[in-house]
C-alpha cells in the first residue's frame, strides 16, 4: 500500500503547518516547546514543520543570544516568528448596488476598506471587471500594499456556490460574468467564490456576535433573506452549494417568498402612512414611496402606533422564518445581519417571545455588530483559511527581515 502512503503524508503534513500558523498568527516570539502546547504536535513534527515554513519564506528563526551570566543548561530553545505584514490577503461583497472590497494582513487586520456603487444588471462583463479592477487598486494603494503581496482573493456572491467555487448556472447574471476567471486572468491571484450568506456565518463567528458558537445560522435579513450555517464549527454547502437557501419559504404559511425586514418594514410602513394621526407622514412627506425601512424603525422607537404595529408584522413574520430554519436544523444561536442588523434589534423580544409557536427546538436569537461590511470581512476569514491550508504551496513575495533573525 505504498501508493497512498505519500499523499496521506502529505496531507497530514498541511494540516499540521495549518495547525501552526494559526498558532503563530498574532503570537510575536514563540518557541518550539510553546508551539507543541498550542498545537498538540510532537517536537519532532513541529521543528521539522518550522524547518520548512522557513525554507518557504513563512518564518523566521531568531538568534539565541546569551550574556555571560546566562548560561543555561542544554542546547537553547530555537524561537521563530510570524511577519503578519509578510503578505496581504483581500476580501470582495458584490452587493446588489454597490462593491466592498477590504485588504487585511495575515492576522486577519483590517488594512483598508473601499465601497463603490455598481450596476449588477444589463451592463457588460467588462464593465463590471473594470470596477472590481478600480476598487481592489484602490483598496490596495490605501492599505499600502503592493499586488505582488497578495495571496487570495475571496468574492462573495448572492447565489448558491458549489465546493468548487462555481456558481449555479440557474443564477443568469453570474452565467456572464465569470468573476473568479476574469480577477485571476488579470492579476494573477488566486480567486475564491462563495455565497455571501456563508461568508457572513464565517465572519459572525470570527469577530461578532457568535464567537465560540459552533452551530450557527447567520441570516442576511435586508432586502431578501438568506442564510448560512455552521454544524459544528463547519459550513454547509449540500450537493450543489444550495444548503441553507430559502425559497422553501414560498411555502411557508404567513411567509410566502425570501423578502427581508426591510422591504416588509417600508412596505407595511406605507400602509399606514395613510393614517393621518401617524408621524410616518411626516418623515416621508406625505409620499408613500420616498418611506424607508429605518423611518419606520425610527417612528416606533419615539411611540408611533402605526409604526409600531408595521413592526409587530414584521417581528411575527421572522418568527415563523426562524422557526421554520430551526427546526430544519436546530441551531444553538440565530444572528439577524446585514445593513438592517442594528434596526432588528427592536424586534427580537417580539421575536423571541413568539419563537416556541413555531418550533419545538427554539434558539437563543441576536443580532449583528458587524454592519453592512460582514460579506467582505467574511471573505476575509475565507481568504485566510485558504492560505493556511496551503501554506506548504504559497510563498510570500517578501518577509521583511525581523532585526534579530540569523
Amino acid at each position: 500500500m505504498q501508493t497512498g502512503t505519500a499523499p496521506s503524508t502529505q496531507l497530514v503534513r498541511r494540516v499540521n503547518a495549518s495547525a501552526m500558523l494559526k498558532a503563530m498568527r498574532g503570537a510575536g516570539v514563540v518557541t518550539g516547546t510553546e508551539l507543541m502546547a498550542a498545537t498538540g504536535l510532537s517536537r519532532a513534527t513541529v521543528i521539522s514543520i518550522c524547518d520548512e515554513l522557513v525554507r518557504l519564506g513563512w518564518l523566521q528563526e531568531l538568534e539565541n543570544q546569551r550574556g555571560a551570566g546566562d548560561y543555561v543548561k542544554g542546547r537553547p530553545a530555537r524561537r521563530f516568528i510570524f511577519d503578519d505584514s509578510a503578505a496581504s490577503v483581500i476580501g470582495i461583497d458584490i452587493g446588489a448596488t454597490k462593491i466592498t472590497a477590504i485588504v487585511a494582513d495575515m492576522a486577519g487586520a483590517s488594512l483598508s476598506k473601499v465601497t463603490m456603487p455598481f450596476r449588477t444588471y444589463n451592463v457588460p462583463a467588462d464593465e463590471r471587471a473594470d470596477v472590481l479592477d478600480r476598487i481592489a487598486a484602490d483598496a490596495l494603494h490605501k492599505a499600502g500594499v503592493s499586488a505582488d503581496s497578495v495571496l487570495a482573493v475571496s468574492v462573495g456572491v448572492a447565489a448558491p456556490v458549489s465546493r468548487d467555487g462555481e456558481v449555479l448556472t440557474a443564477q443568469e447574471f453570474w452565467k456572464s460574468f465569470d468573476v473568479r476567471r476574469i480577477v485571476s486572468e488579470r492579476h494573477g491571484w488566486q480567486v475564491l467564490l462563495e455565497n455571501d450568506a456563508n461568508l457572513a456565518a464565517l465572519a459572525e463567528r470570527w469577530q461578532g456576535t457568535a464567537q465560540g458558537v459552533d452551530n450557527l445560522v447567520v441570516m442576511l435579513a435586508g432586502d431578501r433573506l438568506g442564510s448560512g450555517i455552521l454544524e459544528s464549527g463547519r459550513l454547509l454547502h449540500g450537493q450543489v452549494g444550495a444548503f441553507g437557501e430559502l425559497g422553501y419559504l414560498d411555502h411557508v404559511d404567513g411567509v410566502g417568498d425570501t423578502f427581508g425586514i426591510a422591504h416588509y418594514a417600508a412596505l407595511w410602513g406605507r400602509e399606514a402612512v395613510q393614517d393621518p394621526a401617524s408621524a410616518l407622514r411626516l418623515l416621508c412627506d406625505g409620499d408613500p414611496e420616498a418611506l424607508t425601512a429605518e423611518m419606520v424603525f425610527t417612528a416606533a422607537a419615539d411611540g408611533d402606533a402605526a409604526a409600531r404595529k408595521a413592526l409587530d408584522r414584521v417581528a411575527h413574520r421572522m418568527a415563523r422564518v426562524i422557526g421554520s430554519i430551526s427546526t430544519l436544523v436546530n441551531p444553538e444561536l440565530v444572528v439577524i445581519a446585514g445593513g438592517v442588523a442594528a434596526s432588528a434589534h427592536a424586534l427580537l423580544a417580539d421575536i423571541g417571545k413568539e419563537l416556541p409557536d413555531f418550533t419545538f427546538t427554539p434558539p437563543r436569537i441576536a443580532t449583528s455588530v458587524l454592519g453592512d461590511g460582514i460579506v467582505s470581512l467574511g471573505a476575509i476569514r475565507h481568504a485566510l483559511d485558504y492560505v493556511e491550508e496551503h501554506a506548504l504551496d504559497l510563498y510570500p513575495a517578501s518577509l521583511p527581515k525581523h532585526p534579530d533573525a540569523g
